[in-house]
């Protein structure tokens, strides 16, 4: 699902997994974090700690 990551996004994704849960769907997400070329001063508390959350090791 691509929706803003605000609270309102969250609510929906997460109102719409339920709903479709056990029908067969496959639900994902588009990624979502700090844009590659920005500058980390920037960077709000709720998308670096979406980030944080979601890294992946290297």
């Amino acid at each position: 699902m691509a929706l803003d990551t605000d609270l309102e996004g969250d609510t929906t994704v997460l109102y719409l997994n339920k709903l479709l849960s056990g029908k067969g769907v496959r639900v994902s997400r588009i990624a979502h974090g700090i844009p590659i070329g920005s500058d980390i001063d920037f960077i709000d508390d709720r998308t670096m700690s979406r980030a944080l959350e979601n890294r992946v090791g290297l």
